[in-house]
């Protein structure tokens, strides 16, 4: 290990005037090695500092933490997403002028860090050799609308974190914001209008959040157009090495620009493992995977890098595997059919009635766990949810064999409703002999508006999935019309609607689930 010297606070101009400060680590003793970069707006000291700047300059790597516009004695104000690109870029421009620059630099870090990657990845030019990016996407708009409805505790949770770290006592705010976030949601179930929420939450509007609900998901509204980096990752020219979590908020469109690069003949690293957001669990392996692939692609040395592109954590069967690629070789796609009798499985449906659920928009269909930005999305025990009367449950009978899914997991429900606009929920969970029964894979499409009482076609995208249901347990699907405060209630359903699920030859409802042939 190498000793570390640091330059605090160094000015960094932006072409509009303002200053950004940045933090420069760099290993005694080497003469202008490669650059780590590294853009946050929660700080650059404490723990991103002893992690990522001494961590990386003691292997040999310089490292610039920067903090974004807005925070943390970086002038501006922080206009979330917004400012990433130009920032970055002018950052970027900075840095090659230094005169310790060498010639080429990488970026690290998850998240909001990841995004600031994106951000810039396409026009860095070609001394950005390569990216590690964690629980990231190069967009975040599809995440607050997840299928049409608004993200509610993710999106507040994270507005008010950043509010709160803002304040005095700053640092507690990972702690406090799902807790104030937590009062706000319960208060707009009493009738506060969702654009009020900030209110409650953080005491004052939030900007970002209002903008949001603003400015929705439809991607052709011009508030997107600087925002959203997905129509350029297959340009992206440096290695890029991707980690997320099977229960991860940004899961399914950091999969998407996974599959963007490898649409445009790139070869991506690829990793997933158990884990959500907010897990301290991920921290370790992201950092040894940035460092290894750094050494590939800044050092020359890829002796540390794994053969197979791809890395899983099976859950269920508990173990890592390696694969050539994702969606994994082989898979096939597989129809599990809602039945007669609230059964599920791969026989085509029998002419059935449908059944039938009333939503209660005063009394929202709740959701226990499930991907949330500030909170445990690991699995969790759903009996209590499949109890209530405004969810339908469908279950296998037990399987003879282990069933193993792996991909992306789809659904396609017909729904008849007696309100113009509806939700559709639809959630996979792993049934255990003693009665447990674990949400694996979830998702929502929001419907409408349309004139009530004829036969509509949801077509729902549900977390990837990576698991091994075994002999003896049951396979399990849950429809609903709710999932709050994952998602806020539909405005356009204020009053009860009288739900039918249509499950028959001309209309097969069923999940779409990727099977794979078990492992030994």
């Amino acid at each position: 290990m190498r000793r570390v010297r640091l330059q605090r606070d160094l000015p960094v101009p932006m072409p509009d005037g303002v200053t950004l400060l940045a933090d420069h680590y760099a290993p005694v003793g080497v003469a202008a090695p490669p650059v780590v970069l590294v853009r946050s707006p929660y700080g650059r000291r404490g723990l991103f500092g002893w992690l990522y700047g001494r961590g990386f300059a003691r292997h040999g790597l310089q490292v610039v933490i920067q903090s974004c516009r807005g925070g943390f004695g970086s002038g501006g104000l922080l206009d979330p997403l917004a400012d990433e690109h130009d920032d970055g870029l002018a950052t970027v421009a900075w840095m090659r002028r230094q005169p310790w620059y060498g010639g080429s630099f990488a970026m690290f870090g998850p998240s909001y860090l990841g995004y600031t990657q994106w951000a810039i990845a396409a026009d860095a030019g070609p001394d950005l050799k390569a990216m590690a990016t964690q629980i990231t996407a190069s967009q975040f708009r599809d995440a607050a609308y997840v299928g049409g409805a608004f993200a509610l505790e993710s999106a507040l949770s994270w507005t008010t974190l950043t509010d709160v770290m803002s304040r005095r006592f700053g640092g507690t705010a990972v702690l406090t914001a799902p807790r104030l976030t937590r009062r706000a949601v319960l208060s707009g179930l009493s009738g506060r209008p969702v654009a009020e929420l900030d209110l409650v939450s953080a005491g004052r509007p939030l900007p970002f959040y209002r903008d949001l609900l603003t400015h929705h998901a439809d991607p052709a509204v011009p508030y997107w157009d600087k925002r959203d980096f997905s129509p350029r990752v297959g340009e992206v020219e440096a290695a890029v090495t991707m980690l997320g979590g099977w229960y991860d908020v940004f899961l399914p469109w950091q999969l998407k620009d996974y599959e963007a690069m490898r649409a445009a003949g790139r070869r991506p690293y690829l990793t997933i493992g158990p884990w959500y957001h907010v897990d301290a669990r991920h921290g370790r392996p992201a950092l040894a995977e940035g460092l290894d692939w750094f050494r590939a692609h800044l050092l020359g040395d890829a002796s540390a890098l794994r053969a197979a592109p791809v890395r899983l954590y099976v859950t269920g069967a508990e173990e890592w595997r390696d694969y050539p690629d994702w969606p994994v070789p082989g898979t096939r796609q597989g129809r599990w059919h809602l039945q007669h009798g609230f059964g599920l499985g791969v026989e085509a449906p029998t002419e059935a009635g449908p059944d039938r659920f009333r939503y209660h928009p005063a009394h929202p269909t709740p959701a226990i766990g499930g991907p949330v930005l500030l909170a445990d999305s690991r699995p969790r025990d759903q009996r209590r949810l499949e109890a209530r009367r405004d969810v339908l449950v469908y279950s296998s009978p037990p399987l003879r064999s282990d069933v193993e899914m792996i991909g992306p997991v789809s659904a396609e429900v017909f729904v008849r409703s007696s309100t113009p606009c509806l939700d559709v929920v639809v959630r996979v969970c792993d049934v255990h002999p003693g009665g447990r029964s674990l949400n694996l894979s979830e998702g929502v499409r929001r419907l409408g508006p349309e004139t009530p009482g004829g036969v509509r076609r949801a077509m729902v995208d549900l977390w990837p999935i990576g698991h091994r249901f075994r002999r003896g347990h049951r396979i399990r699907v849950h429809v609903a019309a709710g999932a709050y405060p994952t998602i806020a209630r539909n405005p356009g359903t204020m009053v009860p609607a009288d739900v039918e699920v249509l499950h028959s030859p001309d209309h097969p409802s069923a999940v779409v689930m990727p099977l794979c042939a078990p492992r030994d």
